[in-house]
């Protein structure tokens, strides 16, 4: 952390996709990390998951499961890779990732580039601590439900839970998955695929049958879209919501790309997914476990998430301003702020936000 304002103005020299390609082959060289211990304080469970502390890295940063053990080293309770599409894909046309350096935030078109599962999933066998797969569909996809069902078989044992992402504004038509009738057709064909999946080539050992599956939504959304999403995901069983992806819309923007085309990830997303993680804790209330992301930076973020209902938080766009110490530094003013606020564990904190 202390090192990351040295090396931050190499980084930015560089456009902000090869800025992330150097980062990763700088992190490829470090050994693997420990895992977090789990602190007594900040240790929650959901899903049936022990995650030693709230903070977690969001998808999109590990793209194809290659850095993972050196992030977990960096603080993370857990770490989410991907998104992973069956097939491997290139992804939209460059530029298509921006670096809004004046209002810390990114905007992204990237459009799901990957090496595909079974790479990854090789990849992830036999790992240690809490990793997520978060999973996608190809762009040619002509059956998207079942190219859905074969990614959740595909990576049902090689990850401790699965992601599914219906909310990314780069593929064309995913979003629409998020309407009643097709989240409904959806979710109960994850709820089958979610078995004991095909073997991998190269993953070795037995594998569990059924992995907590988590559901990605947008920031985007109409009350009503909220409402029916909250309801479809409790009737089928899904473990936790993620609230939220990157956003369409735009607040005001002070950078030269803020007119790019793409998703709005950073600190002009905190208020909009904060508005939406309130929004779906009223919906589910309290039936279902919240994962937020959006515009988290600080244990004052981290803190207020938690008590407008998240048991857990994720990072992504911050670690390119704060550098990647930010989590164990997040985890230590989260605690310190729990204990001026009386809570004796993160977990009687969850919910405790009073609003008029």
């Amino acid at each position: 952390m202390a090192l990351y304002p040295l090396v931050r103005p190499l980084a930015f020299a560089l456009d902000a996709e090869r800025a992330h390609r150097a980062t990763i082959a700088a992190l490829k060289l470090l050994p693997a990390g420990r895992p977090a211990r789990a602190d007594s304080m900040l240790a929650v469970d959901v899903a049936g998951l022990e995650f030693p502390n709230p903070v977690g890295l969001a998808a999109g940063f590990d793209k194809d499961a290659e850095i993972f053990r050196q992030m977990l080293g960096f603080g993370f309770g857990f770490v989410e890779v991907g998104t992973l599409t069956s097939r491997p894909q290139p992804g939209n046309p460059r530029p298509r990732l921006f670096r809004l350096a004046e209002d810390e935030a990114a905007i992204n078109r990237l459009g799901f580039n990957n090496r595909g599962q079974a790479a990854a999933a090789v990849r992830l066998e036999r790992h240690r601590g809490l990793v997520g797969a978060n999973i996608g569909i190809n762009k040619d996809s002509t059956d998207r439900i079942a190219d859905f069902s074969a990614g959740v078989a595909a990576m049902t044992g090689v990850a401790d839970y699965l992601t599914v992402n219906i909310s990314s504004p780069n593929t064309p038509g995913l979003r629409d998955l998020q309407e009643a009738g097709a989240l409904d057709s959806l979710l109960m064909a994850i709820t089958e695929a979610r078995g004991a999946g095909p073997p991998i080539p190269g993953v070795k050992g037995p594998r569990p049958s059924t992995p907590p599956v988590f559901l990605k939504v947008a920031p985007d959304l109409a009350p009503g879209q909220i409402d029916a999403i909250a309801r479809i995901a409790i009737d089928r069983k899904i473990d936790a919501l993620i609230v939220a992806n990157t956003s369409l819309s735009r607040p005001p923007l002070r950078s030269k790309h803020r007119d790019e085309a793409g998703g709005l990830s950073g600190a002009p997303l905190k208020a909009l997914a904060l508005a939406r993680l309130r929004d779906f804790r009223a919906a589910t209330g309290g039936a279902l476990p919240l994962i937020a992301a959006g515009g988290i930076a600080s244990g004052a973020d981290a803190l207020e998430r938690i008590r407008a209902g998240a048991s857990l938080v994720q990072l992504y766009t911050a670690l390119v301003y704060h550098g990647p110490g930010l989590a164990g530094k997040i985890n230590r003013e989260l605690k310190q702020l729990l204990r001026q606020e009386g809570f004796a564990r993160l977990t009687d904190a969850i919910g405790t936000e009073k609003r008029s």
